[in-house]
C-alpha cells in the first residue's frame, strides 16, 4: 500500500490498525456465541469486551518471539485481561478469525468501490450528454471508419461501468462469508452453533461447508473483478491519451496553472493522470493471477497463500479505488476539441463515405463486386492522390448516368452516420 495511491477511506480500511480490531470484532464475536449456548459465562464475556485492546507495538513485539501473528494478537489482546482471557480464541483455528475477518474488509471494500465507479458512471453520463451529437470520426485498426459522435463513444463506457456495478455486487455477495469450523474444518472443538451465530451477528453468510479456509475461488473472483474493471479503465485512458496526440488532438487531459509538463522541454502538455492509469491498472491485472494461482492449496490448506494474499488483495482494493477516483477526475476535467474532430475528419477527402456510394449504386441495381469496385477505385484514388472523392464521382460518368446529383449529395450526408444516436442513448438510458 503505497500512500502516493492512497485514498483517505481505503487506505484506513486496509492498514494494520483495521484488520487487527477486525480480528477483535470476530474473537469477541466467537465468545458471544459460546455464552449464548452456555460454554462459557455471560459475565466473562462482559469483562472480556471491556477489558480487549492491543497496540500495533506490542503486537510485533510478541510476533518476534513466536513468529505467528495471530498468536500474538492473541497473547496481546489477553495479556492483561486475567482469568477470563482463557475463553478468548477457544477452540477456534486463526482461520476462523482471519478469514472472516478479512470477508469484513472485502465487503466493505466492495462498498467502496461501487461508490467510486457510481461517481465515475454520472461523470461519463453527464459528458455523454454534454457530446451527445459532438461529431468525431469513428476508427478501426486505427484508420478512418465512419462518423460516430463523442458522445456515442461515452455512452459505451457508461454501459461498460454499468456491467461492472454488477460484477461488484455479485463479488460482494460471494466474499461476504464466514467460517468458525476450526482447524479442518469438522467443528471438532467447537459448536456448529457458534458460526452460525457469529456469522449472523456479523451479517455474514456462514460457509456450508469449509477446510481451515474459506476456499480461494471466492477471493480469485474478487481479485478478478478488479482487474476487469482495471483492464477497462485501461482501455478508457488509452483512448483519451490516443485523441491527445498531437497530430490529433481532439480531447486532452486538463492542464492546470503552474503544472509542467516536463524538466526539459517547457511546451510539453502530457496525458500524464491516464498514463498513470494504464500502467497501475496493468499491477491490478497481475494480481489476479495470483488470487488464481492461490485456489490451489495442500490438503485441507497450506499456507502458500497467506503471504502473497497480504500484498495483491491490499494494493489491487488501494489502486482500483485510486484508478476510479483519479479516472473519474479526468472525465470531469478533459477538454474536448470538436473543430479539430471536424478537421480530422477532413483529412481524408471523404472517403469514408464509400459505403454509402455503394448502397446508393447496389440500389440502382449493380452487382456488389461492381458497385464496391467503383466506390474503393475512387476512395483510394482520392487517398493517394489527394483528391475529393465527390469529385472523382461527379467525374465518373458510369455514376452520374446510375446517380442523380442529389442522390450522389445524399451520399455525403454527415447525419446519416449518426441518425440513430438519439435511439441508441434513450437504450442506454442517458
Amino acid at each position: 500500500m503505497i500512500p502516493r495511491y492512497t485514498m483517505p477511506e481505503m487506505g484506513a480500511l486496509w492498514n494494520e490498525e483495521a484488520k487487527f480490531q477486525r480480528w477483535l470484532d470476530v474473537e469477541i464475536a466467537v465468545c458471544e456465541a459460546l455464552a449464548e449456548i452456555g460454554e462459557i459465562p455471560a459475565a466473562a464475556v462482559a469483562r472480556i469486551k471491556e477489558k480487549a485492546a492491543f497496540t500495533i507495538e506490542r503486537i510485533n513485539e510478541i510476533e518476534k518471539e513466536v513468529d505467528h501473528d495471530l498468536i500474538a494478537f492473541v497473547k496481546c489482546v489477553t495479556e492483561h485481561m486475567g482469568d477470563e482471557g482463557k475463553y478468548v480464541h477457544m477452540g477456534v483455528t486463526s482461520y476462523d478469525i482471519e478469514d472472516t475477518a478479512l470477508a469484513l474488509r472485502l465487503r466493505r471494500s466492495c462498498d467502496l468501490i461501487l461508490q467510486d465507479l457510481a461517481a465515475l458512471e454520472a461523470a461519463l453520463v453527464e459528458r455523454a450528454r454534454e457530446h451527445k451529437h459532438t461529431l468525431m470520426m469513428g476508427r478501426t485498426h486505427g484508420v478512418h471508419a465512419e462518423p460516430i459522435t463523442f458522445g456515442l463513444k461515452l455512452a459505451v463506457w457508461v454501459e461498460e461501468v454499468r456491467r461492472h456495478q454488477t460484477r461488484v455486487q455479485q463479488t460482494r455477495e460471494m466474499v461476504s462469508a464466514g467460517k468458525v469450523s476450526g482447524a479442518v474444518g469438522t467443528f471438532a472443538n467447537i459448536d456448529p452453533r457458534v458460526q452460525e451465530s457469529v456469522c449472523r451477528s456479523l451479517e455474514l453468510e456462514s460457509a456450508k461447508v469449509s477446510t481451515q479456509i474459506l476456499q480461494r475461488d471466492r477471493h480469485a473472483q474478487y481479485l478478478c473483478t478488479l482487474a476487469l474493471i482495471a483492464g477497462s479503465l485501461e482501455k478508457f485512458s488509452t483512448e483519451i491519451r490516443n485523441l491527445q496526440r498531437t497530430d490529433l488532438l481532439e480531447v486532452e487531459e486538463s492542464f492546470k496553472k503552474g503544472q509542467r509538463g516536463s524538466s526539459a522541454m517547457p511546451h510539453k502538455r502530457n496525458p500524464i493522470k491516464c498514463e498513470n492509469i494504464t500502467g497501475l491498472a496493468r499491477v491490478v491485472r497481475a494480481n489476479a493471477i495470483v488470487g488464481l494461482e492461490n485456489i490451489t492449496t495442500w490438503h485441507e490448506r497450506d499456507l502458500s497463500n497467506s503471504g502473497a494474499e497480504r500484498v495483491t488483495l491490499v494494493d489491487s482494493s488501494v489502486l482500483t479505488d485510486y484508478l476510479l477516483h483519479r479516472f473519474t477526475t479526468v472525465v470531469k476535467g478533459m477538454v474536448v476539441y470538436p473543430d479539430n474532430m471536424r478537421e480530422n475528419m477532413d483529412r481524408t477527402r471523404g472517403v469514408f463515405f464509400s459505403q454509402q456510394v455503394m448502397l446508393a449504386l447496389l440500389d440502382k441495381g449493380w452487382s456488389r463486386e461492381r458497385a464496391y469496385t467503383k466506390a474503393q477505385t475512387h476512395a483510394l484514388k482520392a487517398w493517394e492522390e489527394k483528391l475529393t472523392f465527390r469529385d472523382l464521382l461527379d467525374a465518373d460518368p458510369e455514376v452520374t448516368e446510375a446517380l442523380t446529383p442529389a442522390e450522389v449529395a445524399a451520399c455525403f450526408d454527415f447525419s446519416y452516420h449518426v441518425r440513430h444516436v438519439d435511439h441508441i442513448f434513450t437504450q442506454v438510458g442517458i
